[in-house]
């Protein structure tokens, strides 16, 4: 299971002026490939370039010509 923010930027980085957030039932082994959609498609943004950067617990995605963003984390203990 992973949690997912989306949410709106000011200057780059992350304002949280207003939040959504969701949960993605997918095993612990998908792949990043697969999380990436997934998230993609509950943002409402299959079909549009991203940028995605993956810190390793933390995938950021940034669909590019929008000030928003969207983080996918792993959830524990679920």
């Amino acid at each position: 299971m992973f949690d997912l923010e989306i949410t709106d930027t000011f200057g780059g980085e992350a304002n949280y002026c207003w939040v959504v957030r969701e949960k993605i039932a997918l095993p612990a082994h998908a792949s990043k490939r697969q999380l990436v959609q997934k998230a993609k498609a509950l943002a409402g943004w299959t079909g549009w370039r991203c940028k995605v950067h993956d810190f390793g617990d933390l995938i950021r995605i940034e669909p590019q010509g929008a000030c928003l963003v969207a983080f996918v984390s792993w959830m524990d203990g679920v």
